[in-house]
């Protein structure tokens, strides 16, 4: 680990725990953790650099899904997990895998490409929440219960979300749920609880990854950032959960794509405006 990165010269904890609790409190409205709202705060607000702000993206995202997970076990037993094990398993193990070495792919990717990525990213969870509120109330099932591509496609379904999970510090639950639900046939409160199980592992493997080749350690940016973000992000993410039952869900979903996009541009923007590296002196 480059020694300073160890340090973290921003003092700004009541932003931090500020822009947590605004972040959760969009995310709750619409059922997600809010990660993707997150992630452009943590470059453009808090200054960090790509690579940096997705791994402590993925960080907070962990802490408020153990929360979300607790707060889920109430549920277990009200849905049909048994009908879904197949997919559950399936993508829980390509997520795991992915997230392993999805850790490790970040690293290699050069920063400035870094924020394309993500930016590309963004505008693509944009689209599918607009995709997403177009096909409310539809059921749809691609694979039958007695197709044998069911697992292999969950295997598929997981590694696309480990990738994910690993380029943009979120949990997947804004890809899981539809997937679970258009290509697996699962009821929506079985899909929301079958992600907070597949997410949680999925995240934990990346952040265990990023912790054990020291990214971590640095106890000024967990102290100004991470605690009290992840302090706002628990707060926040009660206040979304209690207005969401009085808020026009499509009409909240639309408003939040279209922020994501517009975040989407200005990253962009901000990379193709960044300087070329200089060349290797010598």
């Amino acid at each position: 680990m480059i020694a300073s990165e160890r340090f973290y010269p921003i003092r700004r904890p009541l932003a931090a725990a500020c822009a947590g609790a605004a972040v959760a409190i969009l995310g709750g409205l619409i059922g997600l953790g809010g990660a993707e709202f997150r992630l452009p705060i943590l470059i453009a607000v808090f200054a960090l650099y790509p690579h940096r702000a997705v791994r402590i993206n993925l960080l907070v995202s962990f802490v408020v899904l153990v929360v979300s997970a607790a707060s889920r076990l109430s549920f277990v037993h009200a849905v049909n997990l048994a009908d879904q094990g197949v997919e559950i398993v399936g993508m829980l193990f390509g997520g795991i895998v992915a997230a392993w070495f999805g850790a490790s792919l970040l690293s290699r990717i050069p920063k400035t490409r870094t924020i394309g990525v993500i930016a590309a990213l963004l505008l693509a969870v944009a689209v599918l929440l607009v995709v997403e509120t177009m096909l409310t109330g539809v059921t749809w099932e691609l694979l039958s219960r007695a197709s044998p591509w069911r697992g292999p496609v969950a295997v598929i379904a997981g590694l696309f979300v480990g990738v994910i999970s690993s380029l943009l510090g979120v949990a997947g639950g804004e890809f899981i749920i539809p997937i679970l639900i258009f290509v697996f046939g699962a009821d929506i409160r079985t899909a929301g609880t079958a992600s907070v199980l597949i997410s949680l592992p999925v995240v934990l493997t990346g952040v265990a990854r990023h912790w054990s080749t020291g990214h971590y350690r640095s106890q000024t940016l967990l102290a100004f950032l991470v605690l009290p973000m992840c302090i706002g992000s628990l707060v926040g993410a009660t206040v979304g959960g209690y207005l969401a039952a009085r808020a026009p869900t499509d009409a909240v979903r639309i408003a939040l794509a279209a922020i994501l996009a517009a975040s989407s541009l200005k990253l962009w923007s901000k990379r193709a405006g960044a300087p070329a590296p200089r060349p290797p002196e010598g």
